[in-house]
This record gives structure tokens, sequence and C-alpha cells, in this order.
């Protein structure tokens, strides 16, 4: 009978061992550098892909939207406590402003439902309750009528601009990836107003929120 080694080439499901895999010589230089390891190869880009809505893409943007149909919602109750506790004139229309914008923005969600053949409906977001929560703790550490509470403030209403200018802007690449452009057309027109607003709250902030300097 022929001795065979304790060693295997093969393992019990007939694949070879990773030894027979571990590279030597020019191979194993070559893979060091291997440019995949760095940047995807051109059937990995989303730029070339033939997106299918039916491998999930229009799934993640229709739950996307219910989450922004909540945000905005949420949004038209917490605002008025904002403008009720806000002292600086120009801050207090500001936020009465985007008040009225975002009930736009309510109607314009709605528009995209309709444009994908779904009945509005919210999907809690986790994230806008908690900004506001936020927003709601700044008004309860501060006095009325200082600095520090119209600053506070700003600084939580554009934590808010700011989470909604990213879901916007991934919803509109989302979109346009999809063949939706009137659904982009719709969240652009919303994406501009938001970013519009973080800058005023950033001209008020300079501006406008002073802090008297001691004698």
């Amino acid at each position: 009978m022929e001795k065979t080694s304790g060693k295997k080439k093969v393992s019990d499901n007939g694949t070879k061992s990773k030894a027979a895999y571990a590279p030597t010589g020019e191979s194993a230089s070559q893979s060091k550098i291997n440019a995949s390891k760095y940047s995807p190869t051109s059937e990995a880009q989303m730029d070339v892909q033939s997106l299918d809505p039916g491998d999930g893409l229009l799934k993640l943007l229709t739950d996307s939207i219910k989450d922004l149909y909540w945000a905005e919602n949420h949004l038209v109750k917490a605002l008025p406590k904002m403008v009720k506790s806000a002292s600086t004139p120009e801050l207090v229309d500001a936020i009465s402003n985007h008040l009225e914008q975002t009930r736009t923005h309510v109607e314009r969600l709605e528009q995209v439902f309709e444009l994908l053949g779904k009945k509005p409906q919210a999907k809690k977001c986790d994230a806008m309750e908690g900004l506001t929560k936020e927003g709601e703790g700044v008004i309860e550490d501060t006095d009325q009528g200082t600095p520090a509470r119209d600053l506070g403030i700003i600084m939580a209403s554009q934590k808010v601009e700011h989470y909604e200018i990213s879901a916007y802007t991934g919803l509109i690449k989302l979109s346009n990836k999809l063949g939706l452009p009137d659904i982009a057309a719709i969240l652009s027109t919303t994406l501009t107003e938001e970013q519009e607003s973080d800058a005023l709250l950033s001209t008020i902030a300079d501006k406008h929120v002073t802090i008297e300097e001691e004698a």
C-alpha cells in the first residue's frame, strides 16, 4: 500500500487548501498592487449600472419618503414652540416663515407619493424625533430673552436643516438614478429652501444675536 503524507492538498469538500493559493514571486508582487482593492470595477460603479427598480432601490426611495413625511409633519408641530421661545425679531420671523415652508414641504411629499402610486404614509423618523427633543432641551436649559437661548435655538435648528439637506440630496440622486426626474424636481425645490433657511440662520447668528460686553 502506498503511503500518504499527513498534509492534504485538497480539503474534504474538494477545494484546494489556502496554501495552494499563496502567491509567490511575481504573482505575490502583483497581488499587493491589485487596483481592485482600491477602486471598484466598472461593473460595480452606479454610473454604469442599469438599475432595476425591483432590486430594492425603489423600496428604499419609498421608505425614505415615508421617513421624511413623518419628519416634516413632526416639524410642523415642533416649530411653533421654537417661535414662541425665540426673542430676536429676525429669528422669530425666520422660524415662522420656515414653519409655513414646512407645511408646503409636506404637501410636496404628498405629490411624490402620488407619482409613486402610493397613498401618503408616515414612517417614524427617529433622527428627527431626537433632533427636536434636543431643541426642546435647549429651551428648558436657557432663560427667555437671552443670547444663549437664541443661539441655542439656532444651533438646534441648523442641525435639523443639515439632516434634511442630507436626506433630500441623497433622494434626489436616487430619484434620478431610477429615472424619476419629476420626483427629483419636486425634492430639489424643497432642498433649495432648506439650504436657504440654513444660510439665513447663520446670518442671524452672526449679525443679529449679540452679546453685550461687560464694562
